[in-house]
């Protein structure tokens, strides 16, 4: 498989799919560039042997042209930090962009107009009424998987080279992550250095792991980490479940949660993955105490509390410190660490502690040796809000990407390139 490092790209155009799906303020102002920052390593490789970039992205969940979403926003952004006067295609399969792309001079850079605003980057329809039958709805997805092939086939023809470095788009086979891939051999198709080093970091916890590993899984819902907690039994020593789950793993054991979130059709499932966990010899870390508010707020009235013996109108907003204690002295043991989910409502300021206390052990693990990697927007919201992502051997940009390979699924933005 062809590698970045190893490809020359002088006098080479390159359509590099990244995600630079950011946060603008209501002036459409970037508000938080991390995203771009990470993949500007692998656009400057390219200019720096002598090459030129198509820059493509999405920005949002758009449906058709929509002012607000238009990466024209983040041109000044990328061409700052580039460093380079990036040209801009006010649309990404029209003449305009077909011409500014073969116009593209060596060291020169071109950023393409939202691939969203096409219905075929996805290759889903829009615009069906919402009574529309099943033959009307079937038509019109065929219709769109038609027109995807010449869109797909327009973006890939303005390059000699892709180069995919979208980890938090490879769980999608849309366009321009994994079809497009399919326009070029092996030998001009390859991964940038973001995505090489998302997959380097999610084999060291699912494949290249060093014991004791651990893993902190966090979130409201059983039900929107079954498949992860599932996998990870196989692979971990210790599983931590915290956030929202506590109280629905609490409740199945015959716990008092008050009136704190719970998934009253998931009991008996908490149940059996506490039977799992011990068939495969997991230790599965609970809480054992909450920090518990009167009401949802960050203004509410606050106690602490054995997590089984919540009182009525009390709900568990965050873990105590009993628990975080029991955490810790886990996590500090470790040699592997995957986080993904906080603790508590981190939003509010009052109920971060527990994240908090998660985030410094895994630092404290990280300085004596350990590999910790910690993903999920939320998880990633964390590290940054507290100011320890330098403190952790890797932040993932993925949110539902990284998920699904935790999952064990395979990714088709990877498989596209790699094959497998």
């Amino acid at each position: 498989m062809q590698t970045i490092d190893n490809f020359n790209f002088a006098g080479k155009k390159a359509f590099v799919r990244v995600d630079f799906n950011v946060p603008l303020d209501e002036n459409l102002n970037v508000t938080d560039d991390t995203r771009i920052r990470a993949g500007i390593s692998t656009l400057k490789k390219i200019l720096s042997d002598g090459g030129s970039v198509i820059i493509a992205s999405h920005l949002g969940r758009p449906k058709g042209v929509t002012e607000k979403y238009s990466l024209k926003h983040i041109l000044p952004t990328v061409s700052k930090l580039l460093g380079v006067d990036v040209g801009f295609a006010g649309d990404c399969v029209g003449e305009e962009a077909k011409e500014k792309a073969a116009a593209l001079k060596p060291g020169e850079a071109l950023l393409l107009e939202n691939l969203r605003f096409y219905a075929e980057e996805e290759g889903k329809p829009r615009g069906l009424a919402d009574d529309a039958s099943e033959e009307e709805k079937s038509a019109a997805k065929k219709t769109v998987k038609e027109s995807q092939k010449a869109f797909t086939g327009t973006l890939a023809s303005y390059a000699d080279v892709y180069v995919n470095d979208a980890f938090g788009t490879a769980h999608r086979a849309h366009a321009s992550t994994a079809l497009i891939a399919d326009y070029f051999d092996t030998d001009h198709k390859m991964f940038g250095y973001l995505l090489e080093r998302e997959i380097n970091a999610v084999g060291k916890v699912l494949s290249d792991i060093n014991r004791p590993f651990t893993a902190i899984m966090g979130g409201s819902k059983v039900s929107s980490k079954i498949d992860i907690i599932q996998n990870l039994l196989d692979k971990v020593d210790n599983l931590i479940i915290t956030g929202g789950m506590t109280y629905t793993f609490t409740k199945a054991a015959g716990g008092k949660i008050g009136h704190s979130i719970c998934e009253e059709d998931k009991l008996e499932l908490a149940n059996e993955l506490v039977r799992k966990a011990q068939e495969k010899g997991v230790n599965l870390v609970l809480a054992v105490d909450a920090k518990i508010a009167d009401s949802f707020s960050n203004d509410a009235k606050t106690d602490c509390a054995d997590v089984d013996k919540i009182p009525d109108g009390w709900e568990g907003l965050d873990i105590g410190p009993k628990t975080e204690a029991i955490y810790a002295e886990v996590i500090q043991s470790s040699k592997t660490i995957l986080w993904n989910g906080p603790t508590g409502v981190f939003e509010f300021e009052n109920f971060t502690h527990g994240s908090r206390s998660v985030g410094e052990a895994i630092v404290e693990a990280t300085k004596k040796g350990a590999f910790s990697l910690v993903g999920g927007g939320d998880s990633v919201a964390c590290v940054n809000k507290f100011g320890l992502a330098d403190g952790v051997s890797y932040v993932s940009t993925g949110g539902g990407a990284l998920l699904e390979a935790i999952e064990g699924k395979t990714l088709p933005g990877i498989k596209a390139i790699r094959g497998f």
